[in-house]
């Protein structure tokens, strides 16, 4: 495992989601709801689309290709036509950046 930085913590700012591209990775969706913050494999398991381009709802983001959606603190698919769910990363705030733990 890997903790690898994100972007700082203000770039992301309340109810909004953010992409980070990563190198030799997947890009992440890094989300700040009310002031926690989660991150998910950025690209949606129904359509392959940018969850960051999607809609965040509380704590479910919908995806703007089919307009399913996921619990962004657990990745679980909770809209069809989505019904896998995706991957998260646990996220550590150290003062102003973020970072998550990636596998290697």
């Amino acid at each position: 495992m890997a903790s690898i930085y994100l972007c700082r913590a203000a770039e992301v700012e309340p109810g909004s989601v953010h992409k980070v591209e990563r190198e030799g990775g997947a890009a992440l969706a890094v989300y700040n709801i009310e002031g926690s913050f989660y991150a998910t494999d950025d690209c949606c398991s129904h359509g392959l689309s940018s969850l960051s381009e999607g809609l965040l709802d509380g704590d479910i983001i919908e995806c703007s290709l089919h307009f399913g959606g996921f619990h962004v603190p657990t990745g679980k698919a909770v809209l069809a036509p989505c019904s896998i769910d995706i991957k998260t990363y646990v996220v550590e705030q150290r003062g102003e950046e973020l970072y998550a733990t990636v596998e290697d």
